[in-house]
């Protein structure tokens, strides 16, 4: 399989970003969004999903890291979800349930083309370097509707924040690898109602 590539560029008065993604890639990540907590989350998505990423992120840093982390999160689900492309053939869902040291996060998904965010967390620090850990839903939430997706995301156990949000991560790729693999057995659209 192949072309299965989504590529985006978005200009605003307050980001320009780029992000290419190959769903059908082997984990190479070429990231730099002036976020470098960000830059680590994102290699690791590409990492443990098997994506091929790249992305580029000029963002108003001197404000804060608000717009930079939304945003991305925004490029990324358009990306996905070109990406994607008519669905034909994919499995559609995918879940994944993730250890990392002490934390325990459950990640579940559906590319039914209805967006709806459910987000289970509390974080005990403000932030991870640069990262404000409020800013993890606001990531979430926006590849979640920017890519058209149902998305659940429930830390189970954790303390570490750090932890946490890299298990989030992680999960997220493992669970999209799923969805988005072609399987033969499906003809079409996975779907009773024929579309998605």
């Amino acid at each position: 399989m192949t072309g299965r590539i989504g590529e985006i560029t978005r200009t605003t008065k307050e980001t320009d970003i780029y992000v290419k993604i190959d769903l059908d890639g082997n984990g190479a990540g070429d990231v730099n969004t002036g976020v470098g907590f960000l830059d680590h989350m994102l290699i690791s998505f590409a990492r443990h999903g098997l994506f091929d990423l790249t992305v580029r992120v000029k963002g108003d840093l001197h404000v804060d890291a608000h717009h930079t982390i939304e945003d991305t999160g925004i490029v990324l689900g358009q990306a996905v979800g070109r990406a994607v492309g008519d669905k034909r053939g994919i499995r559609r869902y995918g879940s994944c349930l993730l250890p990392h040291d002490e934390s325990l996060v459950l990640c579940a998904l559906d590319l039914s083309g209805r967006p709806y965010f459910v987000f289970d967390t509390k974080f005990q620090t403000e932030a991870v370097g640069q990262f404000p850990t409020e800013m993890v839903s606001d990531f979430f939430y926006a590849v979640c509707y920017s890519s058209m997706m149902n998305l659940h995301i429930k830390t189970l156990d954790g303390v570490n924040a750090h932890h946490i949000i890299e298990a989030m991560f992680k999960a997220f790729a493992k669970a999209l690898d799923q969805a988005t693999m072609i399987d033969g057995r499906i003809p079409g659209l996975l779907s009773t109602k024929g579309s998605l």
